[in-house]
């Protein structure tokens, strides 16, 4: 067993829930030697630049999360403003990207997993993003955790999957198969000039939880499927660069698309450097 796949397997023995509440309790302390021991090893160890934070005084946050998730100067990420142009969502890398292929998207070597799967297992969502597109972006510790709208859209519905909570990186999506099937995740799907859109906030080990601009705090560690009929419920509408909702340590962003909508920027590849609000690709 060589190291990758002993990291795989350790990930597939630990108590993956208990200790990401554990580290969650921890993330929202505001005990001020906790929280500042915290934040300077987080800032030491990933080389974290603070004067892009609108606040750049990283002790002065609340907690962790508070650092964490803190908030970008807005002139640090121009929003590609070509009433064409797709923006990417989120700062970090891009894990994989192209066709979904047979109702399928590509993980890494040897590794693809389903659509419908990802989707909660609701099959005639699934039906809209057949042929389509998809984009996976992962998200570093040391990146800016907030994802925002590549397209101007209206939401129609939000999904919430429980699910594990393995880690995402790149030795983890190369070793356990169907890993952001499997993972928990909200899935959120909005109407745009390029017809049906979903951005995908996908859950990883130690992610304390998974917000919405709309609803605040998903509810971590769910037992069960719980969807919001937003297209009923409210008018909700959010603009293209416009936050839609933040990771409170973690993880990964998947972007879908239908068929023949768009067409991802011919730049980008497998662990190409991302900022959010950087040209994606282009609507059809």
């Amino acid at each position: 067993m060589n190291k990758d796949q002993l990291f795989a397997f350790a990930q597939h023995i630990t108590p993956q829930k208990a200790l990401s509440r554990f580290v969650g309790r921890i993330a929202e302390c505001e005990n001020t030697w906790v929280k500042n021991t915290f934040i300077e090893q987080f800032i030491k160890k990933y080389n974290v630049d603070m004067s892009e934070a609108v606040n750049e005084d990283a002790l002065s946050y609340r907690n962790f999360n508070d650092f964490f998730t803190r908030a970008i100067k807005p002139e640090l990420r121009p929003i590609a403003d070509d009433p064409k142009t797709i923006a990417c969502p989120a700062d970090g890398a891009v894990s994989q990207l192209g066709d979904i292929e047979y109702g399928t998207l590509y993980q890494a070597k040897n590794h693809t997993y389903s659509l419908t799967e990802l989707l909660g297992g609701d099959a005639e969502l699934s039906t809209q993003f057949l042929g389509g597109k998809f984009a996976t972006v992962y998200l570093s510790p040391r990146d800016y955790h907030r994802v925002h709208m590549p397209l101007s859209g209206k939401l129609i519905k939000t999904i919430h999957v429980p699910g594990k909570l393995f880690s995402v990186n790149k030795v983890t999506a190369e070793q356990i198969p169907n890993v952001f099937a499997r993972n928990e995740r909200t899935v959120c799907l909005f109407e745009t000039e390029a017809g049906p859109m979903a951005v995908i906030l996908v859950g990883a080990m130690i992610v304390a939880s998974i917000e919405t601009v709309w609803t605040g705090q998903v509810t971590p560690f769910s037992k069960q499927v719980q969807t919001w009929d937003y297209a009923k419920l409210a008018n909700i509408e959010l603009q293209k660069g416009e936050e839609m909702g933040r990771f409170k340590l973690g993880s990964t962003a998947i972007v879908l698309f239908g068929k023949d909508a768009i067409n991802w920027d011919q730049s980008l590849q497998a662990e190409t450097p991302t900022k959010m609000g950087m040209p994606f690709g282009t609507v059809n």
